[in-house]
């Protein structure tokens, strides 16, 4: 097959907008602007051409954990969330001993350097006992910047984000700490006040951990951390947009609020995600999978998700009836800034790495290629 590919006659959304009839022509593994001699044209009329999705908060897919899982297991994970357009994603981990996940950290920054993932996320175990979510209490403790900078260490430079409750003992200066290193500090499973929120975000604190989630809710007196972060321009809030988790008016209004600039779609998913209903370990604790929701077995909260982006993608751009671009920019274009890979992925432009998702006219996944190879070949799908 030759290396040189023109995708054309599809919607093409592009950072300046939708090109009605486009084309994306694809030389090796990159996107670049003219036709080569002989390239091999597909027909994608009717379809969807959008960048490959940016997943910036994930715990592990197609039965394997990011957090627990050996190096296989965590390939299977990531070829998982491939398969459904996350052509870029960082592993997450949930809360664990220190030398534990400073072990991990150790592992799985080799398959950062690899480029296999985009770094690593810590959620936890700097985190609220009050806002635990899915998180083994006896294991948290309060962010003192000496263990904060004990896990970046480990992760030899491929540490992302670390996300705190800025309100412990230590959170500021840990908040400071991480800025200073170039890894985001995100607020998350928080019990802080909105004034608190306000000193965390001062102090350099720049995504919100799955915002409403894990933190209290909005209130008329009592605004708290969702307030906060909401109305901070430099708060990019994470938002799990599989009709579990939010409200579709809670979606609707972060959106409005926050503006398809400062909101990045996530999956939070967890090994579940492209496998199916049953039991599953989320680090040391027992959740069961029903109809697609996680929840633990012990006090049934919510247990991460078994979302992929193609889902939220579909959902955002149907149900919840957002502009196609702002979907893109969500889900997309601003997780890859905030990690800062954005000069090669996160959009359709010349010079980037040909990671390209085709969606049908009803935004299902038709076809995925990351670094020019098709993942998912749209062939069939087009020739019926």
């Amino acid at each position: 097959m030759a290396d040189h590919k023109v995708l054309a006659g599809a919607h093409v959304v592009l950072p300046t907008g939708i090109v009605e009839n486009g084309r994306v022509i694809v030389d090796g593994d990159r996107i670049v602007g003219s036709t080569p001699e002989g390239a091999e044209t597909l027909d994608l009329t009717g379809h969807w051409l959008v960048p490959g999705f940016v997943d910036m908060h994930n715990h592990g897919g197609g039965g394997a954990s990011f957090t627990s899982g050996s190096v296989d297991e965590v390939l299977k994970g990531v070829h998982t969330h491939r398969l459904h357009g996350t052509t870029t994603v960082v592993a997450s981990f949930v809360t664990g001993e220190m030398d534990f996940l400073t072990q991990r950290a150790g592992l799985l920054s080799e398959l950062a350097e690899q480029g296999e993932i985009a770094g690593l996320h810590f959620e936890g175990p700097f985190i609220s006992p009050c806002r635990k979510g899915a998180h083994d209490e006896t294991l948290l403790r309060d962010p003192d910047p000496a263990d904060v900078r004990k896990l970046i260490d480990a992760a030899r430079g491929q540490a992302k984000m670390v996300t705190l409750a800025t309100e412990l003992p230590g959170g500021l200066d840990s908040v400071r700490l991480l800025a200073e290193h170039g890894v985001i500090a995100a607020i998350g499973h928080t019990d802080a006040s909105y004034e608190q929120t306000v000193e965390a975000i001062d102090a350099g604190a720049t995504v919100a951990t799955h915002l409403y989630n894990a933190m209290p809710a909005l209130g008329h007196r009592t605004p708290g951390p969702i307030a906060a972060l909401l109305e901070d321009e430099r708060i990019t809030v994470e938002l799990i947009n599989d009709g579990t988790h939010l409200h579709p008016a809670a979606l609707e209004l972060a959106f409005h609020h926050a503006g398809p600039r400062r909101v990045a779609f996530i999956t939070d998913a967890m090994d579940a995600a492209g496998f199916g209903d049953g039991r599953y370990m989320l680090g040391p604790l027992e959740v069961e999978v029903k109809d697609s929701v996680a929840r633990l077995v012990e006090g049934g909260s919510i247990a991460g998700s078994t979302l992929t982006l193609d889902r939220a993608f579909k959902r955002a751009a149907t149900i919840d009836g957002l502009p196609v671009e702002s979907v893109v920019q969500a889900i997309s274009a601003n997780p890859a800034r905030l990690l800062g890979v954005y000069d090669r992925v996160g959009s359709l432009e010349p010079g980037k790495d040909a990671d390209i998702v085709v969606l049908d006219a009803e935004f299902n996944l038709k076809g995925v290629m990351r670094k020019g190879e098709w993942i998912v070949d749209p062939k069939a799908d087009t020739a019926a």
